[in-house]
């Protein structure tokens, strides 16, 4: 099964990036055989509006079925919510540690979004 993490880097040992739709990068991991790849995000670092939604759809687009990210704000997780993928938030630390937690059924399915929409 394929998962995104938020980051602020390309390797497994980069930080849980806080944010989603303003991410740096998204790691993307394949759970069955612990492969990832990155997809940057930096389109959306600046944009004055509709960040959440454009991350959401780049997202959807990868094939996830799992994002595990800080925050997610309400477009964004409509987005996500919509096509069917599982949002996971208030993951700190490295993204290596992320994935382990998330293995472990350490994380809890966020059932809304955990902050306010970013208007610019």
């Amino acid at each position: 099964m394929k998962i995104i993490i938020t980051a602020d880097g390309d390797t497994l040992e980069s930080e849980v990036d806080q944010r989603f739709g303003r991410a740096k990068k998204f790691i993307l991991y394949e759970t069955e055989d612990s492969s990832f790849s990155v997809i940057d995000n930096r389109q959306n670092l600046d944009s004055p509006q509709g960040a959440g939604i454009q991350a959401g759809q780049n997202v959807v687009n990868s094939g996830a079925k799992v994002v595990i990210t800080g925050n997610c704000g309400p477009k964004a997780f409509t987005v996500l919510k919509e096509a069917g993928i599982k949002v996971f938030t208030g993951a700190k630390g490295k993204v290596s540690e992320a994935v382990t937690a998330y293995q472990e059924g350490k994380l809890t399915e966020a059932n809304g979004a955990n902050v306010e929409g970013h208007w610019m």
